[in-house]
């Protein structure tokens, strides 16, 4: 290699860097535990109940089995607003028109009749007022009551002692094993509230009413369950 006259060479040595990484691993301590599951129940009374209300006409035309429907539901619905339910407390739910038809061997159906079908859902806040709701409707047109079902609107106190009975189990099992492998519980390591859901509405059977001059429909809401369950672990202590 040649340099001319007046250069300057810089001559940068290269070595390979080298780096050494040191694996380290943390020590997890294996601590006995015992893990066990709880359920916690409490009884609820419902206070409200939805009911769903229907009329049913039959016309020879489908404008004329409507428009019957549509003054015998008017009429419900101010039987019921009369009662003190307000408008958020009343909804269409299903509204349907389908034609009944004559079917004859070796011929097309023939169109007999339409019905009309209108429900409407009524959200009944005071459980007195089951009774009064289904007398009134089935006086002013409606002539099914396909569902009457009760429920509880709020459930956040039962549901925190549920889960506090849940605890409390758990902890009673966790003892119990405990002495049963001769060693004694410790302190809690973790716990789990296992999702939570309101119980269902019940669907109650109702009684249809003969005269308009007897008492009342009567209803019995009866009671529910609501259960929380919850997941637990525990320290064992060995016995020394």
């Amino acid at each position: 290699m040649k340099i001319k006259p007046g250069s300057s060479v810089i001559l940068l040595l290269l070595t390979p860097l080298t780096i050494h990484a040191q694996n380290s691993r943390a020590t997890v301590e294996l601590v006995p535990q015992i893990a066990v599951t709880g359920r916690g129940e409490v009884k609820v009374s419902p206070d409200r109940a939805t009911i769903q209300i229907s009329v049913q006409t039959r016309g020879s035309t489908a404008a004329a089995a409507a428009a019957e429907n549509a003054s015998k539901q008017q009429a419900v619905l101010a039987a019921l607003r009369a009662l003190g339910l307000g408008n958020d407390q009343l909804s269409t739910i299903n509204y349907n028109v389908y034609p009944e038809q004559r079917y004859e061997q070796g011929k097309e159906p023939v169109i007999v009749a339409y019905n009309v079908t209108n429900t409407i859902l009524a959200d009944v806040r005071k459980l007195t007022q089951v009774g009064p709701v289904i007398d009134a409707a089935l006086s002013h047109g409606a002539n099914m009551i396909t569902s009457l079902q009760f429920y509880a609107s709020n459930t956040e106190a039962a549901r925190r002692t549920a889960i506090g009975t849940a605890i409390e189990k758990a902890r009673a099992d966790a003892e119990a094993a405990a002495r049963a492998a001769h060693g004694t519980l410790g302190t809690l390591l973790e716990i789990n509230i296992g999702a939570y859901s309101p119980p269902p509405p019940r669907p109650m059977m109702m009684m249809a009413r003969k005269d308009a001059a007897q008492d009342s429909t009567p209803s019995n809401p009866g009671e529910e369950t609501l259960a929380v369950e919850v997941s637990t672990r525990w320290r064992f202590l060995p016995a020394q």
